[in-house]
């Protein structure tokens, strides 16, 4: 047993390096779930928190609703005494509390932070002193301390003293074999001297390695410059695609050819736009907190407009294409090669395929689609597509006027797909040899 009258830091420190605090993880999708698995494996008592009582339910019996973390590790967590809850009254026999929510941007493209806030208006009745609150949801700087710390406060209880408050950015990439959780080193900023040490003292026991900043604002800040940086050189690099498709270039070549150069040159690669929750997200975020301060991200901004372009005119290389061959788009039978946001998953979050089947849509072509990841297409108000995924069979491809490439994964068959597709219109570099029925978006 703790001694009731030690520090509440040191309380929680020595419950942590004894394995004996319980964590909470606010939000179990793609980013609280492998965190998640990573306590329970570690050895410590997991309690998961959602407002989805269906993925509860699920996740209860021991079921992943995410294709790359599978089953069995969720019921080897539930072995190990996870339970998620839609209840957040169990958030008082937690040492730690982890929000991993969304933060979307709303219909006006400005930041909606209605998960973070609500999250911890959820939390707040059931605080306590001695716990820990990181937040690693991407935001804009300030939110730790301009929205968390004084609702913490204001219960009464002293962010640094009773209450530790961190910062540490979600650094995830599904499908990625080369990086797990373990092994992305963890950023880390507190309010309070006292709330780093507690971060650091968290982290630690499940990280490789945890780098400390001095703010909350700077590890915020971190987060938004990863992506952005990201964002910034695809915008580059999908506008050098466009100017050298103009030319009659292959920017694979150009890319393969430069990236040959020891230093100052990282290759990224054109693409139909930016896909996932972060990178066509986060530098919204940014420039809209800059106005603040009378800033005007203009370079940001621009990428943005360039990325944002990209479905759009990937489209027009499709009626391009058909225009050439004598058919016309609307009428067209066009099969969409891949859903998800990118290569090897299931997650659709912002999907540039998305947005070129609404173009395609709009323009009257007859839709379909092949994902192995995504067997049945999630139909909603802003997608209203009622599509299963097309098996891939020399027949499939023969009767579709058009395979357009919107997402390269390895489980396609790529060399029995340019067999029997009459036109290609590839939006990720897949074919690198010209031919005559592959048209290079």
């Amino acid at each position: 047993m703790f001694a009731m009258t030690a520090p509440p830091l040191e309380t929680l420190k020595a419950k942590l390096a004894n394995h004996q605090a319980v964590i909470g993880i606010v939000g179990l999708g793609y980013v609280g779930l492998p965190l998640m698995l990573r306590f329970a494996e570690v050895g410590y008592r997991v309690i998961g928190f959602d407002v989805d009582r269906a993925k509860v339910e699920s996740l209860n019996q021991g079921l992943s609703q995410i294709e790359h973390i599978p089953s069995a590790a969720i019921a080897a967590a539930r072995a190990a005494g996870f339970e998620a809850t839609t209840d957040f009254s169990h958030a008082r026999a937690a040492d730690v509390l982890i929000i991993c929510v969304p933060t979307p941007l709303d219909r006006h493209r400005e930041p909606d932070l209605s998960y973070v806030i609500g999250s911890m208006e959820s939390l707040v009745p059931h605080l306590r002193a001695g716990q820990l609150v990181s937040l690693e949801s991407t935001t804009y700087p300030g939110t730790t301390d301009e929205e968390l710390k004084p609702r913490i406060e204001a219960a009464g209880l002293k962010v640094g003293e009773a209450v530790f408050l961190v910062f540490s950015p979600e650094r995830e990439d599904p499908g990625n074999p080369n990086f797990c959780t373990r092994t992305i080193p963890k950023i880390c900023g507190g309010v309070t001297s006292a709330c780093l040490d507690a971060g650091i003292a968290l982290y630690s026991r499940i990280i490789d390695r945890v780098v400390p900043v001095s703010s909350t604002r700077a590890a915020e800040m971190t987060k938004l410059l990863e992506n952005i940086h990201r964002a910034v050189n695809i915008g580059l690099v999908n506008e050098m695609k466009m100017v050298a498709d103009r030319m009659g270039i292959d920017i694979h070549e150009v890319i393969d050819a430069a990236a040959t150069k020891p230093f100052g040159f990282v290759p990224y690669y054109p693409g139909p736009g930016l896909g996932g929750h972060c990178i066509p997200i986060d530098p919204f975020y940014l420039t809209w907190k800059a106005r603040e301060y009378g800033v005007h991200t203009r370079f940001i901004e621009l990428a943005g407009e360039v990325n944002h372009a990209m479905p759009e005119w990937v489209v027009g290389k499709v009626a391009d294409a058909l225009n050439q061959r004598g058919k016309a788009l609307k009428g067209s039978r066009i099969l969409v090669l891949g859903i998800a946001y990118k290569k090897n998953v299931d997650d659709m979050r912002e999907s540039p395929a998305l947005a070129m089947m609404d173009l395609l849509h709009r323009k009257g072509a007859l839709l379909a689609y092949s994902d192995p990841h995504v067997p049945v297409f999630p139909t909603s108000e802003e997608h209203p597509f009622e599509l299963v995924s097309e098996p891939l069979s020399p027949e499939t491809l023969a009767r579709h006027d058009c395979v357009l490439v919107a997402t390269h994964h390895d489980r396609f068959d790529w060399d029995m797909i340019s067999q029997h597709a009459g036109l290609i219109v590839d939006s990720r570099g897949v074919y690198r040899e010209p031919a005559s029925h592959i048209v290079k978006a």
